[in-house]
């Protein structure tokens, strides 16, 4: 089976990581070792974020 490319850019990640306060876990032990709850919030603040930039747009 193929592997699916990511929506989220690397970069996009650790900086929600980061602002999340959960990107020590990633340094340690990666991505796979996160909270469903932490992933899960990275999602909702992405989200956020899209919507705010479109927001933005449609002054």
């Amino acid at each position: 089976m193929a592997r699916r490319r990511g929506i989220m850019s690397d970069e996009l990640k650790v900086e929600l990581a980061k602002e999340l306060g959960f990107y020590d876990t990633v340094q340690q032990e990666g991505w796979k070792y996160i909270r469903a709850v932490d992933a899960g919030n990275m999602v909702k603040r992405a989200i956020e974020i899209a919507e705010e930039a479109m927001a933005k747009q449609n002054r």
